[in-house]
């Protein structure tokens, strides 16, 4: 694991671009950064603190339509 740690407890402020992926498994779906997360396909996310971010889901109307 990275000795930075982030001072934020609420998971959405946390810097994500400061981790990096140290071990990537593309073929089961999930990433674990240097500070413990993992990062899932669907964009949920693994706290090391077992707390869970669920997935950011776009709705369809905000889904841009290529013509």
């Amino acid at each position: 694991m990275c000795s930075h740690q982030f001072p934020s407890t609420s998971a959405d402020a946390r810097p994500l671009h400061l981790a990096h992926i140290v071990a990537a498994h593309p073929e089961q779906g999930w990433n674990l950064l240097c500070d413990g997360t993992i990062v899932f396909d669907d964009s949920g996310e693994l706290l090391p603190d077992g707390r869970v971010v669920g997935p950011h889901r776009v709705t369809a109307g905000a889904l841009a339509v290529a013509a």
